[in-house]
This record gives C-alpha cells, structure tokens and sequence, in this order.
C-alpha cells in the first residue's frame, strides 16, 4: 500500500521516516519530496507497505501523531488520476 504523510518536519530524513513506519512492518520504500532546484524538503512524503494490514495499522497509529514537533498527516495515498487537475495559468 502507498501512504502520504504530511506534515513533516522539514529536517527529516528518508531514514528516519522508514524507521518509523518500520515499527510496523515491512518497508518497501520510503520518500521525502524535495524541491527540484533548492533541495529542500517540501513537507510531505510516501512510505510503501507490502503488507495491507501493517499499512492500516500504521496509518491508524500514526496518523495526528507528533513527529519531530510536528503532528504528521498520514493516510492511503490516492492515485494520481483521481487527484482534480491542477489548471494552468498560461
């Protein structure tokens, strides 16, 4: 199962945020989306599960958890065709 988390502490490593997805099983991947140009951490990111049940349970514990300071976001991550279409300003 793919997970967004949101709300993440900018300073936070994709290490540490498989560590804390790993106290609940197996992690495939694990991402911090950064900035193309600056590097920088924009705030969110995606752990995938292979185990369904793990994932749930993840998802039920850490979700509204604190993290680094910062109550994180976490929930089943949508697929990107069912997200509205950003519309184009030009």
């Amino acid at each position: 199962m793919n997970i967004y988390v949101g709300n993440l502490p900018y300073n936070i490593t994709e290490d540490e945020l498989r560590e804390v997805f790993a106290e609940f099983g197996e992690v495939s991947l694990a991402s911090v989306i950064t900035d193309k140009f600056s590097g920088q951490s924009k705030g969110f990111g995606f752990v995938e599960m292979p185990n369904n049940s793990e994932a749930d349970e993840a998802i039920k514990a850490l979700n509204e958890s604190s993290l680094k300071g910062r109550n994180i976001k976490v929930n089943q991550a949508k697929p990107r065709e069912d997200r509205p279409q950003r519309r184009s300003r030009y």
